[in-house]
């Protein structure tokens, strides 16, 4: 009888990834690059443990919102304080912030305990094409989408 494969730390094997943002729809782009930090995309996925790999986006100020989002879409922050909330429209966040909205659409897609927050630390957004991570070596990962 064969048992079912479980995937622990000693037995992951970890790549990087460089994904370029330029023309991506934001939602489109995160839900692939979340997919990757998962692991799914993997046939040792286990559930309960982080299989995924590295990602490394850069062009984030060049990624794109389908339909009026960018004039629609709500950003909320709330400081903790009376009357601290804050509302930011899509247009004036990605002028600001290009990479805060490639990160919170990612961010949403993953689990949300200690294990999405350890996938999450494997993301690095860039707003233009220089990454710090040519050491690692990155593989261009290519999506399926547009």
């Amino acid at each position: 009888m064969k048992t079912t494969f479980m995937a622990n730390a000693s037995n992951i094997e970890r790549k990087w990834y460089v994904v370029d943002a330029e023309g991506q729809t934001v939602g489109r782009l995160a839900a692939e690059v979340a997919k990757v930090l998962r692991g799914k995309h993997k046939p040792t996925f286990t559930p309960h443990v982080d299989t995924g790999d590295f990602v490394i986006v850069i062009n984030a100020d060049k990624a794109v919102f389908t339909g009026k989002k960018l004039q629609k879409k709500i950003y909320f922050h709330y400081s903790g304080y009376t009357g601290g909330t804050k509302f930011t429209p899509a247009g004036q966040m990605m002028e600001k912030f290009p990479t805060r909205v490639i990160e919170l659409a990612v961010h949403g897609m993953l689990p949300k305990n200690r294990l999405g927050a350890q996938i999450y630390r494997k993301l690095s957004v860039y707003a233009g094409a220089e990454h710090p991570h040519a050491a690692q070596k990155p593989e261009e990962l290519k999506l399926s989408n547009n």
